[in-house]
């Protein structure tokens, strides 16, 4: 049949078929395929053994001189070698590739990880991609090579320091290895570059006793100085206080409860709080309808930065120099290394810190599920004396957990 526009709109498949192709006698390898209700134009030609065949469009949205030309496009590239569906799927793939930005990856990575990470983390993880890598947002990640890499790296150690650099890269070839898995490109490009933080030495600062005082004097009656005290007083991690709900605190039973979905391990962490800490707690203002116990923002306290550096200067006006520097995390270390010269048991530091090392790590972990609950609270009693008399100047009024070992 001679194909025209109005016996093409008059086709009509038969009965007996539930497809069939009218092929046009002008132009053979091009027709009208009748499948179903539907009716389109084809074309079918043949690139070195393979047969192709493909759609050019449904005949009620494609004219058919439209559709005779782009069948002759397609005779004529195979008559000249080319392959006309291959070079379109790769076409395609090409173009689903530039889509696959560093930027929209990132969305991917982050809501596929979610579930599994800390808020900390996971807003961490956030910033590392929109921060620290910002300027490969708008790059296809197929196309970003281990020296775009090395030469990133070099830009944030300088403009963040090493250890944020070597942090960000921790987070990137995670997210290239994740996308390896999803198929979304074929190799990491973080893989054999330098990690700027390796061979540094772990922070080492104990803060002295003096230190914490001169700290302590110096916190405000607000949001920032309250959680200041807390760490001291528990040895948490700033994010486990600075998250903190209300629903975690027990005022009946002087409890602070840490989920599992917020601490490091993933496990709960319930410690009984001395008065002190309790006390602070209850000074604490509430917020209507936030369930946060500091901060206003929907993670809770986040200006760690700003509030540090206005208590930094605080005590350098106070003391007329300023002291050592010093991060958050060092209070952490800085309490189990006084809690161990009062007396209080390794085993137990590590309870109230809450870590899965040591006599918690290994069999030891998985036969030994003690939560020490009384021992942890005699030891932040102890602690919370202790602190509570370096501050004032005072002798404690408390006996050790163990007698020193005679000399």
């Amino acid at each position: 049949m001679k194909l025209s526009n109005r016996n093409v709109a008059a086709l009509v498949r038969p009965a007996s078929k539930d497809d069939v192709v009218i092929w046009d006698d002008d132009l053979p390898g091009f027709g009208v395929r009748l499948r179903g209700d539907n009716r389109s134009y084809l074309v079918q030609y043949r690139c070195g053994v393979q047969q192709r065949r493909e759609s050019l469009g449904d005949v009620r949205k494609v004219k058919l001189e439209d559709a005779r030309k782009a069948a002759r496009q397609r005779f004529a590239m195979a008559q000249l070698g080319q392959d006309p569906a291959a070079e379109r799927a790769a076409a395609k793939i090409k173009a689903a590739a530039k889509r696959l930005t560093l930027g929209v990856v990132a969305e991917r990575y982050l809501e596929a990880k979610e579930a599994g990470l800390r808020p900390s983390t996971y807003r961490e993880a956030k910033r590392y991609f929109t921060v620290h890598w910002r300027s490969f947002s708008d790059r296809p990640i197929a196309t970003i090579r281990r020296a775009d890499v090395a030469a990133g790296l070099q830009d944030i150690s300088k403009t963040h320091g090493p250890v944020a650099a070597g942090r960000a890269r921790a987070n990137l070839s995670a997210l290239y290895s994740w996308s390896m898995r999803e198929a979304l490109c074929d190799a990491n490009p973080v893989i054999a570059t330098n990690d700027p933080a390796a061979g540094r030495r772990s922070r080492a600062r104990v803060l002295a006793e003096g230190e914490l005082a001169t700290i302590w004097r110096a916190c405000q009656d607000d949001d920032f100085g309250r959680i200041v005290k807390l760490l001291m007083l528990t040895g948490c991690r700033r994010s486990e206080v600075g998250e903190l709900k209300w629903h975690e605190v027990d005022f009946d039973r002087g409890t602070m409860t840490i989920a599992s979905t917020r601490t490091k391990n993933h496990r709960v962490l319930t410690l009984t709080l001395p008065q002190i800490a309790v006390a602070l707690l209850r000074s604490t203002p509430r917020r209507d309808g936030n369930d946060n116990v500091f901060g206003g923002g929907i993670p809770g306290f986040t200006v760690w930065s700003y509030a540090t550096d206005l208590l930094n200067d605080r005590i350098a006006a106070a003391e007329g120099k300023p002291l050592k520097h010093w991060t958050l995390h060092d209070l952490r270390r800085s309490v189990a290394t006084h809690m161990a010269e009062i007396g209080v048991q390794p085993h137990i530091i590590e309870a109230v810190l809450n870590h899965a090392s040591g006599h918690k790590g290994g069999v030891h972990g998985i036969y030994n599920l003690a939560g020490y609950p009384r021992e942890i609270a005699a030891a932040l009693l102890l602690w919370a004396e202790h602190l509570s008399a370096v501050i004032a100047s005072r002798k404690r009024k408390v006996v050790p957990l163990r007698k020193p070992v005679p000399a």
